[in-house]
């Protein structure tokens, strides 16, 4: 199963935070494909940028080589979020949203609010 973690999810799973839930731990080292956007990627720098989480330089690389999958962000996806009601007003979280629905994946998030968009969502 493809599975396309949250922004809080993938920093909570690399930092082994106790809010991942364990079958999202095990999920690593089986065989879900655990992808990462490039809009977490996008949200993380400008976050490490304006000091409020640290994160290694070789931030992109690292996920690389932990082994996550990569899904980056093509024009149907952006175009995707002016079709989405606003459940959320974070533009990182409804081009996250637009992915989902695009790509047909299960969206790993605590946030339940992303219920409300009618996809499949996991925690």
């Amino acid at each position: 199963m493809k599975l396309l973690l949250d922004t809080h999810a993938v920093l909570w799973l690399l930092d082994g935070d106790e809010r991942v839930p364990d079958w999202l731990r095990e999920s690593r080292n089986g065989s879900d494909e655990l992808l990462v956007s490039d809009v977490s990627i996008w949200e993380v720098a400008i976050k490490r940028s304006h000091g409020r989480i640290e994160v290694p330089g070789d931030f992109p690389e690292h996920l690389d080589k932990l082994g996550f999958g990569r899904l980056e962000i093509s024009s149907s996806h952006v175009w995707a979020v002016g079709d989405l009601e606003f459940h959320h007003r974070d533009p990182f979280d409804r081009l996250l949203v637009a992915q989902a629905v695009l790509e047909g994946v299960t969206f790993v998030s605590s946030d339940r609010e992303f219920a409300r968009y009618g996809i499949s969502l996991r925690w």
